[in-house]
């Protein structure tokens, strides 16, 4: 068997934490022959910290042979401590009448400390994964902090977009969703994101030849896809986590292997017209285990370059937002 890699994890007792555990102690995430070592983190609050040790009693319960250990911690210190993979889900949730500056620079001072901790603890090959809201300029702050980590070692996650644009399509199309591929999203994780029909294929044809309504298309896809986490708090009372937390298994888990080609948020470097600071979503191809090489190339229409610069736009309001914390 191999030797256990150390998973640290943010906002551990919350409900996308709840979520995710339980599949990285089974396998779902890194494999059924990859063992796990879980550093669980969690805010210094009583309530917090109670409600992560009954998570920690309920994994010991689920006797899962890949899981190794358990660390629970407040000290962030202690808990990205040589880990291999830092998932940061724990972030700040906007409030009534906060506006999205605020709420930017509130999480940009705990994206700044996680940053530099993990830079100065974590193992040498560290990879950061972000999920917390919002979550690619948090991830921009955090990779910013480092000198150590290369900036590509920091991503956020734009795979819960690319799985409900695949299921929107299936359902539309009346085709199983395996039959759905090359669906891929561009820009930030927020409304504005660009989900690039143009380029999907079901069951190997191009999405536009099967799904002949353009104006489903441009419009109602594009809505549902953006606005899906408002529309599930609506009807639950309660944002995504589940499907959160499943959409993390699969960003990494397409990270760890090679040859998958999937959409993650990266730092631009200028691809598809996109500001070279920000970090925004792009189809990616896994290299080696947790190395990735943006997939150039994608022709972009008058309708998908307007899409890119719309959401390219919002991403650098939002660098402008926080660039007082950022470090260069």
């Amino acid at each position: 068997m191999k030797s256990p890699i150390r998973v640290a994890v943010t906002g551990a007792a919350g409900q996308i934490g709840y979520a995710l555990l339980f599949r990285i102690a089974s396998g779902a995430m890194f494999g059924p022959d990859q063992p796990v070592i879980l550093q669980l983190i969690e805010a210094p609050v009583e309530k917090a910290l109670k409600a992560l040790e009954g998570v920690a009693m309920e994994l010991d319960d689920c006797a899962f042979p890949l899981l190794k250990g358990i660390v629970q911690t407040s000290d962030p210190a202690v808990g990205f401590k040589d880990a291999n993979w830092c998932l940061l889900v724990g972030a700040k949730p906007r409030g009534p009448g906060m506006e999205r500056a605020d709420l930017l620079k509130d999480n940009g001072k705990i994206f700044i400390g996680q940053g530099q901790i993990i830079d100065a603890v974590a193992a040498a090959d560290a990879r950061i994964a972000v999920v917390g809201n919002p979550a690619n300029t948090n991830c921009m702050i955090a990779a910013s902090q480092a000198k150590r980590l290369p900036a590509d070692r920091f991503t956020a996650m734009v795979r819960l977009d690319q799985n409900r644009a695949q299921s929107q399509l299936a359902i539309k199309a009346g085709v199983d969703l395996t039959k759905v591929s090359d669906i891929f999203i561009y820009g930030n994780h927020s409304p504005s994101m660009f989900p690039a029909f143009a380029h999907a294929k079901i069951d190997g044809k191009p999405a536009t030849s099967v799904i002949t309504d353009t104006a489903w298309l441009q419009t109602t896809f594009c809505e549902t896809v953006g606005k899906r986490g408002a529309a599930i708090i609506a009807a639950r009372g309660a944002s995504s986590a589940a499907s959160a937390a499943n959409a993390l298994t699969d960003h990494v888990r397409s990270l760890v292997t090679p040859g998958a080609i999937h959409s993650i948020a990266v730092k631009s470097n200028g691809a598809y017209g996109f500001d070279a600071d920000v970090w925004a979503g792009m189809p990616v191809r896994t290299t080696t285990p947790g190395s990735y090489e943006i997939i150039q190339g994608y022709a972009m229409d008058d309708f998908a370059k307007s899409k890119i610069a719309a959401t390219n736009k919002e991403l650098v309001e939002e660098r402008s937002f926080v660039a007082s914390m950022l470090t260069s």
